[in-house]
């Protein structure tokens, strides 16, 4: 086995990577405090050709040195847009016909293993704080809510590892269905 040189990966081009069919996913990120959080968030969009994603509240927004420095020239791919309001963002959605779920421990959440995708629909992951997780009134205005299962002492997980499993599990059930 060899491990293969960058040159050898046939990465889009920013053009290339603009002019692809996006994956029907849309992330929305609430008041999140870190800078590096945001920068792998960006990260994460671009490999799995998100949509879009919504940087609401307080979450910082680019150009900015320390997004920069976890994004990797991500933010120059994925196209985003900043909102004061993650409510106005997800009423929005909803009126466009996106499902809207929001990633949080809440009474009858559905575990990530179990969400089934539907075919030909747009889905906007809501991702909250680090510390307050998505706000109750994003969660009763969502479509529904997903939880991460978890099995240590712990009941969080870092934002940005969040993003990466749910974006992956869904992704890879809308591309590669059983």
């Amino acid at each position: 086995m060899r491990k293969l040189e960058n040159s050898e990966l046939e990465r889009k081009s920013i053009e290339d990577f603009k002019n692809s069919q996006k994956t029907p996913i849309i992330i929305v990120l609430d008041d999140i405090r870190s800078l590096h959080n945001i920068g792998s968030v960006f990260r994460t969009a671009d490999a799995f050709l998100i949509e879009k994603i919504y940087l609401c509240g307080i979450t910082a927004t680019p150009p900015n040195k320390e997004i920069h420095k976890t994004a990797l020239g991500a933010t120059e791919t994925v196209t985003w847009e900043h909102h004061t309001s993650v409510l106005e963002v997800i009423e929005k959605l909803k009126k466009e016909n996106v499902t809207t779920l929001a990633i949080e421990q809440v009474e009858s959440a559905i575990f990530l293993q179990d969400f089934e995708v539907e075919d030909n629909k747009k889905y906007a992951l809501v991702f909250g704080n680090e510390v307050h997780g998505v706000s109750q009134e994003a969660v009763a205005l969502c479509d529904g809510c997903i939880e991460i299962p978890q099995l240590g002492t712990k009941h969080s997980l870092n934002i940005s590892v969040s993003v990466g499993i749910v974006v992956w599990d869904v992704f890879q059930k809308m591309k590669w269905p059983k």
